[in-house]
């Protein structure tokens, strides 16, 4: 069970790329995600997967020194969500493959909420999703769509992005 962050992005995964900060990295979300996000963004032309290693969990909490404590918040959510035996230890296994980046697990947020501006600059509104899941797919039922402005997410790093809800953001409210 890992967190895993979605851009759905006017801009080609290349450009998507070309903006991330260093440590993170991004591949294309399997076609049935991308329809999915799609079909709420109509413009995007790119859904990709915003990762740091394997998983997107070092963006939305910081990795703890204890990796049995670091752990525990996953295994909670796994259990609560009746997740299988195996499939707990695959995705451990996945979330252990976290890159040892050059942001501190601190500034990840940061780093994320000033990619997320320079992204709206560029390419105007874009969708975001994050999902807790113990797959890299596929998308679970979408909730509420919710619409924020960069001013909201370069002010809040930390919270702007709420798990299960697809957020827009945009440069300006219209």
């Amino acid at each position: 069970m890992c967190y895993f962050l979605y851009l759905a992005s006017p801009l080609t995964l290349s450009e998507v790329r070309s903006m991330l900060p260093p440590g993170l990295s991004a591949d294309l979300a399997a076609n049935p995600d991308q329809q999915k996000l799609k079909a709420i963004h109509s413009t995007a032309q790119t859904v990709a997967r915003i990762l740091v290693g394997s998983c997107s969990c070092d963006l939305v909490r910081p990795r703890l020194a204890d990796p049995r404590e670091d752990e525990r918040h996953l295994r909670e959510r796994c259990r609560r969500l009746g997740v299988t035996r195996s499939l707990v230890i695959q995705a451990l296994e996945r979330h252990r493959q976290g890159s040892a980046s050059n942001l501190s697990a601190e500034s990840r947020p940061e780093a994320m909420s000033r990619f997320v501006a320079e992204h709206a600059r560029n390419a105007g509104t874009c969708l975001y999703y994050l999902q807790f899941s113990p797959e890299a797919g596929p998308l679970s039922s979408l909730g509420g769509v919710r619409r924020v402005t960069v001013a909201q997410v370069t002010a809040d790093p930390h919270g702007w992005l709420l798990e299960g809800a697809p957020t827009f953001v945009r440069r300006n409210f219209v």
